[in-house]
């Protein structure tokens, strides 16, 4: 079975989500996202620009499929993962630490209350099983 954090929220498209203490947002792939897509080969990042909740906004390639990531909240994207142009396995290696994709200025923290807990996300995947 796949580990979810408890401090992180989580949408039904497997993203994770980190309050930061800036007030902005660290967004990545959960691990159980990438063990489902296996060995990752290319993360097409995101631009930095305004985008709406559940927008498109990169893709990440493995072995087996391509899937795109998704905004979790309006807002302003701000920073990228630079790291994973060379080495998109840190998102295998290390999903919720050095893996992270992106990170977001919110628009509205109340957008925030619409994403899974970590509770609710577990009850999710053990679903899909």
């Amino acid at each position: 079975m796949s580990y979810v954090l408890d401090n992180l929220k989580y949408t039904e498209s497997h993203e994770w989500i980190q309050l930061l203490d800036n007030g902005n947002i660290r967004i990545g792939i959960t691990e159980h996202a990438q063990s489902e897509l296996g060995d990752i080969v290319f993360v097409e990042l995101p631009e930095e620009d305004s985008y709406t909740t559940g927008d498109d906004c990169g893709v990440v390639e493995s072995v087996k499929t391509a899937s795109d990531i998704m905004t979790p909240v309006t807002g302003t994207i701000i920073a990228v993962n630079d790291s994973l142009e060379d080495s998109p396995e840190l998102i295998n290696e290390s999903p919720y630490d050095d893996g992270w994709i992106f990170e977001m200025e919110v628009d509205s923290a109340e957008d925030l209350d619409d994403l899974l807990s970590a509770e609710e996300y577990r009850n999710q995947i053990t679903d899909d099983e």
